[in-house]
């Protein structure tokens, strides 16, 4: 799965079209998780937006191994590939 993981990693930075906000969101959250697994750090503080907004997203994907996390990150870029084409 690692294989594939890192190949869709690559992938999704040369679509043709750059996905949309959500699906970036969810490919943040499912690489943190695959890489990183649980977020380990308290809430960034009300005046870090953007990060607040990393956090949370990354927040939801809780409880999901690595190895479901690559998985899930490699069906969503090859749902990206089929929409956006490399």
């Amino acid at each position: 799965m690692t294989d594939l993981f890192e190949k869709a990693v690559e992938e999704v930075k040369v679509l043709r079209t750059q996905p949309k906000y959500e699906e970036m969101k969810e490919l943040y959250a499912l690489y943190k998780q695959a890489t990183n697994g649980d977020v380990n750090f308290d809430r960034p503080g009300v005046f870090n937006v953007t990060g607040r907004g990393k956090w949370d997203v990354w927040n939801l994907k809780k409880g999901m191994t690595k190895d479901e996390a690559k998985a899930a990150y490699v069906d969503l870029v090859e749902k990206l590939k089929a929409k956006y084409g490399m």
